[in-house]
């Protein structure tokens, strides 16, 4: 039985030793604190050198807080990195919503109920488990591609090929292109529509600035007023928004919503 990994995060000692007490004394999913911080710079520091699945993490803190904190380590998953998933656990329920921007697997108020930290707990190993089993099945669920079937782009000054078949999604944010796959992210020049045209029947277009590969679509889900909504430019959009959760990066990408019936047939088809 695979043991939930735990950093708790909080400035005040007495929070650390009952949050302490309330996650070890659930037994079921299992869980090991391996460390305890006081500020979000200790934490960071001590990610650096270590790996965990799970912060359970304050937001108000001195110097760098929570948000920060969960901030940056939502830049080491977009680089491709790993990190540990977020759960918040704070007295203040104002930052809610930027809480769960940036995929906080729950957002848990003081004084934390043992009810809701298992809740919590629970989904945490949930997703731990389909991402340790979504990379077991790399090798079977990518599709195969042609020898010739490769993006080819500059990184670092080396020219590089990437298969076809090993990416995950393509996203436009700005002047660029983002491909990333399972392990990476790389930065490309060009247009999604060129991306789209050459690529076909093998990615599908969510948004106006996302393609994805049908395999690796996982589910559909609608998903309260968040960023999505903003990421299309329609304002009534964000009162009903949608997204697909991506294989592998266990991320959530935003689906139009004139693009919500296609995602639809596309799981359909793959019968999920």
């Amino acid at each position: 039985m695979t043991v939930l990994r735990v950093l708790i995060v909080d400035d005040e000692p007495l929070a650390r030793l009952r949050l302490r007490g309330l996650v070890e004394a659930i037994a079921e999913p299992r869980c090991e604190v391996l460390a305890e911080a006081a500020t979000g710079s200790q934490a960071a520091a001590w990610l650096r050198d270590h790996a965990c699945d799970l912060v359970l993490l304050d937001v108000q803190m001195p110097g760098a807080d929570g948000l920060q904190l969960a901030d940056g380590l939502a830049q080491r998953a977009v680089a491709g990195q790993s990190a540990p998933m977020i759960v918040f656990v704070t007295a203040h329920a104002m930052h809610a919503l930027r809480a769960f921007e940036l995929d906080a697997i729950d957002y848990l108020t003081k004084p934390v109920r043992r009810e809701r930290l298992q809740a919590a707990l629970a989904r945490s190993a949930q997703r731990l488990a389909e991402r340790s089993a979504a990379l077991a099945r790399v090798p079977a669920e990518a599709p195969s591609a042609p020898e010739h079937d490769f993006i080819t782009l500059t990184d670092r000054g080396r020219l590089r090929r990437v298969p076809v078949s090993e990416v995950l999604y393509f996203k436009a944010e700005l002047k660029y292109v983002t491909l990333r796959t399972a392990s990476e992210s790389h930065v490309l020049d060009g247009a999604l529509s060129e991306l789209e045209q050459r690529l076909g029947e093998r990615f599908l277009r969510i948004h106006r600035n996302a393609l994805v590969a049908r395999w690796a679509v996982r589910e559909l889900e609608r998903h309260a007023p968040t960023h999505f909504g903003d990421l299309d430019g329609e304002g009534a959009e964000s009162a009903d928004s949608w997204a697909v959760r991506v294989v592998h990066v266990d991320e959530w990408l935003a689906v139009s919503r004139r693009q919500v019936a296609a995602v639809r047939e596309a799981l359909a088809g793959l019968g999920r």
